[in-house]
């Protein structure tokens, strides 16, 4: 016997049932109780995203393309998109809100991903959840950590096994799928075909050539989403896709046994600025020094910044559009120094001309540093000089991006931030009752329609 392929197959088969268990077998009510507070925390934030996006440029092409290319006349797959109402396909609207998701950098992450699961997580609960209008609080925040720990544990088996760097949409339609396992009552033998489906489809797109050159493609999570549920729809039908290699590969296994044990859905870092990750340890080592020291913009004769390599291959110049913007270095730091904040009113709109900013670039220098890249992506770190008009060199040190689980942010800094992102489209009153339905998702007797009823007529 062929002692190497029995133990192959063992470890694909155990890795298998392992996600089926999880996916499909696992009870609500047993998912830890902080497990729970952190999935509604997360979709909070991204609900906040969400909204804020959606009258942003991407968000309204994504959402007229949904309804051209990718609409429905079967009502049992049909899903009005999110803060837009218009029906299409189940696909459809959770393509559209991806997309516009992923255009607004403000989402949160996963550092061993290098990426973004919330974006797509959130899309799928809302366009399958219309179809299940007595879908508990419990089993809502079931399934969204599902879909954040299949996805991130399919995106850092990806990472481990290819060579180049790929976008989350190529991992992250792996956790829709599951979701969509859960919460269509699939059974095992389609669950693989749709993992697998989703794994093949997934866009596959190179990460640094959005960076050299930013679009609204940004990180492939709306295609990774419209994927995710167009595999889960035919794996339904009978069409076959399996093996997906980052579940079903030898070298896969190692990457899925902590599946139930250690809980990613706590780990997750939350953005306090509607920027690529990449640029946050600049920003923060700037934010520190001028608190420390009291600065002001006219204080500041000069900035360097070290950072690591990814970091310095952000956008150097002033950025003409809102894409680009969030894909900077110098812009957003420059903004933290002109007003101590970074609102999505400054990556877009006039926020992208404005003359302040434009000044203060001038003195910023960005270097890459080998002892930062060493960390990443474990960790964002950067370390920031500030040299002033009156000739003191301040040095913030080594800084990690603050808003990850060994910096969070406080659960009141995390609502501030959902406030401050949807209260402009959806009103002070809509946005709060978003903000309480969801939080009050771990109750028992909670639904999610009580969320879902504030989520689909439009913003403003």
């Amino acid at each position: 016997m062929n002692t190497h392929l029995t133990d192959q197959q063992g470890s694909q088969s155990n890795t298998l049932e392992r996600i089926a268990a999880f996916t499909l077998d696992s009870r609500a009510e047993d998912f830890p109780i902080p497990v729970r507070e952190a999935a509604a925390l997360m979709m909070l934030d991204t609900l906040g995203v969400i909204a804020a996006a959606s009258p942003l440029d991407a968000g309204v092409i994504a959402r007229d393309a949904a309804t051209l290319l990718y609409g429905t006349a079967d009502p049992d797959h049909r899903a009005r998109m999110m803060f837009d109402g218009r029906p299409v396909s189940l696909a459809g609207a959770a393509y559209a809100a991806a997309t516009q998701t992923d255009n607004l950098d403000a989402h949160d992450g996963y550092n061993p991903t290098k990426g973004h699961i919330g974006v797509v997580v959130i899309p799928t609960l809302a366009a399958l959840a219309q179809h299940l209008p007595n879908l508990s609080g419990q089993e809502a925040l079931a399934a969204v950590t599902i879909g954040y720990e299949v996805a991130g544990r399919a995106g850092i088996t990806l990472h481990a096994t290819v060579s180049d760097y790929h976008t989350s949409g190529a991992w992250n339609c792996l956790g829709v799928a599951a979701m969509a396992a859960r919460l269509r009552g699939q059974d095992r033998e389609t669950l693989r075909q749709a993992l697998g489906i989703a794994e093949y489809h997934g866009p596959r797109s190179q990460m640094m050539r959005e960076i050299a050159t930013p679009t609204m493609l940004h990180d492939g999570s709306g295609w990774g989403a419209m994927v995710g549920l167009s595999a889960a729809i035919l794996a339904e039908r009978g069409f076959t896709g399996a093996p997906a290699i980052t579940v079903e590969a030898d070298d896969a296994a190692q990457h899925w046994t902590d599946l139930g044990k250690f809980w990613q859905m706590r780990h997750q870092y939350v953005k306090p600025y509607p920027i690529c990750r990449w640029a946050h340890a600049a920003i923060d080592g700037v934010r520190k020094l001028m608190l420390d020291h009291g600065l002001s913009h006219s204080d500041i004769a000069r900035v360097h910044v070290n950072s690591f390599h990814q970091a310095a291959c952000l956008y150097q110049g002033l950025p003409p559009t809102t894409a680009i913007a969030q894909y900077a270095l110098p812009f957003p730091v420059a903004i933290q120094i002109a007003y101590g904040r970074i609102g999505v009113e400054h990556v877009s709109g006039s926020g992208l001309a404005d003359p302040l900013v434009r000044d203060i670039m001038q003195r910023i220098t960005v270097s890459e540093d080998p002892r930062h890249s060493s960390r990443f992506p474990a960790g964002r770190w950067a370390d920031v000089a500030i040299t002033t008009t009156d000739g003191r060199v301040l040095e913030s040190g080594d800084i990690n991006a603050r808003g990850g689980p060994e910096m969070p942010l406080s659960r009141a800094e995390l609502i501030d931030k959902f406030m401050e992102y949807a209260a402009p489209g959806l009103g002070d009153d809509r946005a709060s009752a978003v903000c309480d339905a969801t939080l009050g998702l771990i109750e028992p007797e909670s639904r999610f329609a009580d969320v879902l009823t504030h989520l689909l007529a439009p913003v403003g």
